[in-house]
């Protein structure tokens, strides 16, 4: 059964457009580069999973950071500072990230543009600002939403302030995202629903355990499925 008249709010990375897979792309060049001579790609993976968990915390998220995070990784591994090179290297493969290339997920646009026929779009996302702010405009999505919050953390109170500013009835109200700690939990903790839609590219950081009985949750395999439901 189709809703009517409904608030979807939408994230953007992994949701909208893909993201991390960008991220992970660099990231097996930069363990083919890296070769270090007695850990494995798995335990290199840990120790650099470890470090943008604490970067993320203290710095926020973006290509920055996640180059600061590359920068460490190499000189924890190699016991000394990077050199001047090694820095110029790391760039050079991360060239994807710092040139903020979008490549839209399937669907998206079309879907967008009839959803917005029918309801009220808000787009909310975190991240840096300006880098986050960059992506939509190369998107070409912007106007398709009522407004767009870019925040650098979603938390619970993320929700409830963006549901007050714009007087958001909790009962018709849905977070629309892949990403179960940033997206739906917050949301649902917040009284909203929520649409999981799952990339399979979504970043380990994003990960978490959603509750199979919440049936504030709807689940899809694909973007273009909302316009089953909304």
């Amino acid at each position: 059964m189709r809703r009517d008249n409904q608030v979807l709010i939408f994230d953007a990375d992994d949701t909208l457009w893909e993201n991390n897979v960008l991220f992970e792309r660099v990231i097996d060049d930069f363990l083919d580069w890296l070769a270090h001579p007695t850990l494995d790609r798995a335990e290199i993976r840990t120790i650099l999973d470890d470090i943008e968990r604490a970067n993320s915390a203290a710095h926020g998220y973006g290509s920055k950071v996640f180059l600061r995070s590359l920068r460490e990784c190499l000189s924890r591994l190699r016991e000394r500072p990077a050199t001047g090179a090694e820095h110029r290297r790391i760039d050079e493969l991360a060239v994807a990230l710092v040139e903020g290339r979008v490549e839209l997920v399937p669907g998206v646009a079309e879907t967008l543009g009839t959803l917005g026929e029918r309801h009220e779009l808000l787009l909310l996302t975190k991240g840096d600002r300006e880098e986050q702010q960059r992506k939509l405009d190369v998107s070409q999505l912007a106007h398709h939403f009522r407004s767009v919050h870019i925040v650098p953390e979603k938390t619970v109170d993320s929700y409830w302030q963006l549901a007050g500013e714009h007087g958001l009835p909790p009962e018709r109200t849905w977070m629309i995202g892949n990403s179960p700690k940033s997206d739906i939990l917050p949301a649902r903790q917040a009284g909203l629903n929520a649409v999981f839609i799952p990339n399979d590219n979504t970043w380990v950081l994003e990960h978490d355990e959603l509750d199979p009985g919440d049936d504030g949750v709807l689940h899809l395999r694909r973007f273009p499925e909302l316009l089953h439901h909304f």
